[in-house]
């Protein structure tokens, strides 16, 4: 051992080449630390010291300013040292001052499918808003594959993030492994969008069961009666709730609740096309597409039919992601906002982070919106 401090539960270990630095029980492996605390074999780089040395002042005093920490250090004093680090093309070592304030100012995102449009949106503003507050983070995608979930989450902690963001692939899941991992975390976890339910952990997610609902009453109010649903039910719990909202605004109107128009789709495009040739089938003058992949699978199969929307049949989409440059008329959809998802997913982790998080954990819940465009034909109008 190297170094020990029983007050912050810190210790320093080498074997051979590796050092091994153990914080409050978390491990952090790093080989040839000298290179990582500056003295690098390249030998090229400026370092604090080098600063301090040109401009007179003390190592920390440079690193006080450079990190914008308080400090009584003279404005001329503060522009020297700034003109000095930029001069010399400075780059403070993140690796380094993690050892140092014990945090890595990174952060994790697990999703499902990064090719998802919704999931891609989703990821472009976390990392927009982790950057902010000067985190940076790291985006992985496991595939909606549990095991997946958590390798990665294995892989996050090991390389020393503060927390870890997770939308997990599947949400039934059995995975006694997956729901330990989460549970005794010795970081931070937030679920996004997506949750394990009876999991004791942060949540963040949009009404599902509403948007499900908003998409089918505006299908109702524009005169349609035979509404076919297009959703992933049977391995997402946010598809089943869409579905029990579809259903609830059927039997609000008194219209039954006829299984041969609610078709099976998970949430990518290949699947849905497949899906699409029953709907299609049905006497259905409108679908509820439970996710904008469900809905693009179903355009293609309209496409190759030679059938128009609104004209033949009208369309509700879920997400509002799909880009309305590509399609004549734009769809019609439920709108869960990635921007608002990400600011209060990032608000409950900086909660968490700076302490100020409860001892029971945090379930949001936000409210989808119905963003009209052309898809949906007024029957009411054309009876």
């Amino acid at each position: 051992m190297l170094y020990t401090n029983r007050g912050d539960k810190t210790a320093v270990y080498r074997i051979g080449k590796v050092f091994i630095i153990e914080v409050e029980g978390r491990s952090l492996y790093f080989q040839e630390i000298a290179r990582i605390l500056g003295r690098s074999e390249m030998g090229n780089k400026v370092t604090l010291k080098q600063i301090a040395q040109e401009v007179g002042l003390s190592p920390s005093s440079v690193s006080l300013v450079l990190n914008n920490r308080p400090c009584r250090i003279s404005e001329e004093n503060r522009k020297r040292i700034k003109e000095v680090a930029a001069r010399n093309h400075y780059v403070p070592n993140q690796i380094a001052r993690s050892l140092v304030m014990r945090e890595s100012r990174t952060l994790g995102l697990i999703v499902p499918n990064i090719e998802s449009r919704f999931f891609a949106s989703l990821a472009g503003s976390l990392e927009k808003r982790c950057r902010e507050d000067g985190y940076a983070l790291f985006i992985t995608s496991s595939g909606g594959s549990a095991e997946d979930d958590l390798e990665l989450l294995r892989q996050l902690v090991t390389r020393g993030v503060d927390g870890v963001f997770l939308v997990v692939g599947d949400e039934f899941s059995d995975d006694r492994a997956l729901r330990e991992e989460v549970s005794h975390l010795p970081i931070p976890a937030v679920m996004v969008d997506r949750a394990i339910e009876g999991l004791e952990c942060d949540k963040v997610m949009f009404d599902h069961e509403m948007g499900g609902y908003m998409a089918t009453r505006y299908l109702i109010e524009q005169g349609h009666r035979r509404i076919a649903c297009l959703v992933n039910a049977r391995r997402s719990n946010t598809g089943r709730k869409r579905l029990a909202g579809y259903e609830r605004a059927l039997r609000e109107v008194g219209l039954p609740i006829d299984a041969r128009l609610e078709f099976e789709s998970e949430y990518y495009i290949p699947s849905a096309y497949e899906a699409s040739e029953a709907v299609l089938a049905t006497d259905a003058t409108a679908v509820f597409a439970s996710s904008d992949n469900i809905a693009l699978g179903l355009l293609k199969r309209l496409h190759e039919m030679g059938k128009s929307i609104p004209g033949d049949i009208s369309v509700v989409s879920y997400d509002n992601s799909a880009a309305d440059v590509l399609f004549e008329p734009a769809l019609t959809a439920i709108e869960q906002d990635p921007g608002v998802l990400a600011e209060h997913a990032f608000g409950c982790m900086s909660k968490r982070l700076a302490g100020r998080g409860g001892r029971r954990a945090e379930e949001v819940v936000l409210e989808p919106a119905l963003i009209v465009k052309g898809s949906v034909l007024e029957l009411t109008k054309h009876s």
